[in-house]
This record gives structure tokens, C-alpha cells and sequence, in this order.
């Protein structure tokens, strides 16, 4: 139950700046220690913000386990409502004092396409607008939060998501092994059927691969799960699985204890633009509808 207790209308004058954003850190993060971090204060503080935030307003928004922090349902409805008003508020508080340009913040979470660098410069060109890029090792590369106006996502976008989208481009993937492991051991080339029968190391955040792309009753089995690409990469080099990743992602990140092994047949993966579905910065709209730049 998200209820928690009926309140009195006024209790909502106590929430203030510091209560949503604390909130919007911790729906983004999905984690109280990195969503802490993120804004340079403590745990034990965040946890009493949210705390206070959901009294304020009579509604679990959190859901919390010693491993994971997700999003009830008037959570994700308070995070929906809120991120793209609070972006526009950084917006305008920018503008109103004169120290910068019209700024678009672009989100990504491993690595920025290629394909961006002519956009990025057509749309500066056209606009005269700033762009800054956000990184952020969360599914939306902070979109959801409002710590960015448009994002790139790589992979499906979920069912039911309060967000606008447009495919930029497909990337083929990549198989990343160990070297001296026993998975594809001399392999330079392996059909995407076969990995089924071994063991899959997965990026549970802003991965792109999962046990499901596979036909039911012919998947990997699950060796271990990843909260970031960092991680991911390290569980991979431990030997405890093998790890798909687009290609150009994994080119990029390279580590002396892995190797690549391109692979045959494989789904290529989705990389998106997305913006929210409602309250979008008016940048944010531009860039999403603008043509693909000539070459």
C-alpha cells in the first residue's frame, strides 16, 4: 500500500526544494548511498528528507530492502510530475541571471554516440543554445530525475514510460569474455544461439542484454548481476560469466584482462532519443524533431 496516513492540506507547505530534489536523486540512483553522493551530503540526512517528504504528503514513495530501493506507484507518479518542472526551474534561474546562453543538458550513461557530435554542432548552429553533457549511470541517464532535458538510451524502452522517444540509430552487439576463460576459448566468432548455453554476466541498470532476449527454454543462465558498467566489466574479467554489450561501448571501455569475440545473428540494439511526455524544455522538443544532420 502506498497510503500512509490522511494529512492535513497545509502539512504540504513544509516540502520544499530540498525535499524534491532529494527525492529525485534517490528515484534516479535507485540507491540512498550513490543518490547521497551525488549530492555531497549523508545518508542518515537523505534517509530523514525523504522521510519528512513522505509524511508531507501521506504517501509511501519508496519502497526499501537492504539490496534494492524502488519506486511505488505514488512514486513514480510524484517523480513523473515533478522532474521536468524542476528542470525547467534550473532553466529559467539560469537564464533570469544572465550568466550563460540558452543551455540543452543531453544525458547519456557509458558512452556518447558518434552519431551526436554532428547533431550536437547543427543544432548549436541553428539555435545559438549551449549543449552540456550529463553522464549518469542510471536507465534514463537522469532523465526521469530532471538532471538532463534529452537522454540517450541505449536499449527497449519499457511499456508505460512517461517519455517521448525517437531511434537515433541501431548498434550490433558484442561478445566479452575473459581471456584464458574457458567460454569460447579460441573463438573469434560465435553465433548468438550458442550463447545460450553459458553462463551471462548482466548489467541490471543501463545494460542492454538479459536472459530474455533468448527463447523461452533456451536462455543463459544468470551468473551474476552488475549495478553499473564499471562493475559489469570487472565481473566479466573475474571470469564469473560472459557479457554482451554494443559494439561500440565495448571498443571503447577496454580492460587488459578481456577480450572480444563478434558475434553472428544477434538483435542489433535500439539507441533512442527521449525526452518527458509532457513539460519538456522547448530545446529539448527541438532537438528530438530535428532532421539528421547532411554529411
Amino acid at each position: 500500500m502506498d497510503h500512509i496516513a490522511r494529512v492535513p492540506a497545509d502539512d504540504l507547505a513544509s516540502v520544499d526544494l530540498r525535499h524534491l530534489r532529494g527525492f529525485l536523486a534517490v528515484a534516479d540512483e535507485l540507491s540512498f548511498t550513490h543518490a547521497a553522493a551525488a549530492l555531497r551530503t549523508g545518508q542518515p540526512a537523505l534517509t530523514r528528507t525523504i522521510r519528512a517528504l513522505e509524511e508531507a504528503v501521506g504517501a509511501r514513495l519508496l519502497t526499501r530492502t537492504t539490496r534494492h530501493v524502488e519506486l511505488t506507484e505514488a512514486g513514480h507518479r510524484l517523480r513523473d510530475g515533478i522532474a521536468p518542472l524542476l528542470a525547467r526551474l534550473d532553466a529559467t534561474l539560469r537564464e533570469a541571471a544572465g550568466s550563460e546562453p540558452p543551455l540543452l543538458r543531453l544525458g547519456f550513461t557509458s558512452l556518447l554516440p558518434e552519431a551526436c557530435a554532428a547533431r550536437n554542432s547543427a543544432f548549436e548552429a541553428a539555435t545559438g543554445a549551449g549543449i552540456r553533457l550529463v553522464r549518469r549511470d542510471t536507465p534514463f541517464a537522469g532523465l526521469t530525475s530532471g538532471a538532463c532535458d534529452v537522454a540517450v538510451v541505449r536499449g527497449d524502452i519499457p511499456p508505460g514510460t512517461a517519455v517521448r522517444t525517437r531511434v537515433l540509430l541501431h548498434e550490433p552487439r558484442i561478445a566479452v569474455v575473459a581471456r584464458g576463460a574457458a567460454e569460447l576459448a579460441g573463438r573469434r566468432v560465435v553465433d548468438w544461439t550458442e550463447l545460450a548455453d553459458l553462463p551471462l554476466v548482466v548489467n541490471t541498470v543501463t545494460g542492454t542484454t538479459s536472459p530474455e532476449l533468448w527463447p523461452e527454454g533456451h536462455r543463459p543462465e544468470l551468473a551474476c548481476t552488475a549495478d553499473n558498467f564499471d562493475e559489469w566489466l570487472e565481473a566479466v574479467a573475474a571470469g564469473h560469466g560472459v557479457g554482451v554489450a554494443p559494439e561500440p561501448v565495448a571498443r571503447r571501455n577496454t580492460h587488459p584482462a578481456l577480450r572480444h569475440v563478434r558475434l553472428k545473428n544477434a538483435p542489433p540494439v535500439p539507441v533512442h532519443l527521449a525526452i518527458p511526455a509532457r513539460d519538456a524544455h522547448p530545446l529539448a522538443e527541438r532537438y528530438l524533431l530535428a532532421p539528421e544532420p547532411t554529411r
